[in-house]
């Protein structure tokens, strides 16, 4: 499998012989209200043009309609016959926009022989996650690829490490900015939280992504790197790419 950070959250993935994108958010730097009262947002801009995120994409996978998941260039760009899948919930506001082929996953779906299986995720915590909403996360399976957990917009919390211990995965992605509001606890994991993530799984490649795009992130990548050290995880362990790379993993 080949994954390519684009910025965010958004993804370029090369899986079981197919291509597909996950949460694409496009816009250009500082075109987005700000979350934190710090900038505008995204606070980097893309590191390809958004045309080229999407070329010879053969599908979308969309986690939840947070803006920056799904927002209005991706809207606009992407072709509106594409499949998309998404949670429960998501697909008649998508369907809204005039994409055509959207189904929700309840469980799991198979789609070009991948497999994709809908995980549990908590953007915060207490009446914090109650105001962000559902998020989910996807197991993806193919023949011939490790088993990846795309954990998703969530904390650290009972129900990711029983995702981790049920499945197994060869590969975890998580998003690990710790982004919050003013003194609220993280919506997304920290830096404390990705290390969890590698000891609760220490033969699992991690991928930590979702960092320094967005104003109320509060984890760097140099921070997670030095949580990394301190805790004992290795750079062949937790990969923390920047925008634009490309992580290749094989089984």
């Amino acid at each position: 499998m080949k994954v390519q950070l684009v910025r965010n959250a958004t993804l370029r993935v090369e899986f079981g012989g197919h291509l597909f994108v996950v949460d694409p958010f496009l816009a250009a730097k500082e075109t987005v209200r700000s979350f934190a009262g710090i900038s505008k947002n995204p606070i980097v801009d893309l590191p390809v043009p958004p045309e080229d995120v999407i070329r010879g994409a053969e599908m979308v996978l969309v986690s939840h309609l947070h803006t920056d998941h799904f927002d209005e260039v991706a809207i606009d760009l992407l072709p509106k016959t594409l499949p998309i899948f998404c949670q429960p919930g998501d697909e008649g506001t998508i369907r809204e926009k005039g994409f055509e082929l959207v189904t929700a996953v309840s469980d799991h779906i198979t789609w070009q022989g991948i497999q994709f299986t809908r995980t549990p995720g908590l953007h915060g915590t207490g009446e914090l996650a109650e105001r962000m909403g559902n998020v989910s996360g996807f197991i993806w399976q193919a023949a011939g690829e490790p088993t990846v957990y795309w954990a998703g917009d969530t904390i650290w919390y009972e129900s990711v490490a029983d995702v981790i211990t049920h499945h197994q995965p060869d590969v975890i992605i998580t998003h690990s900015s710790g982004a919050k509001f003013g003194d609220s606890d993280p919506i997304v994991m920290d830096a404390v939280q990705t290390i969890a993530v590698c000891h609760a799984a220490p033969d699992a490649v991690v991928v930590a992504v979702h960092l320094e795009s967005l104003d109320h992130g509060t984890v760097s990548r140099a921070d997670l790197r030095e949580a990394a050290v301190v805790n004992g995880v290795s750079e062949q362990q937790l990969r923390i790419p920047t925008d634009g790379e490309i992580v290749e993993i094989r089984r």
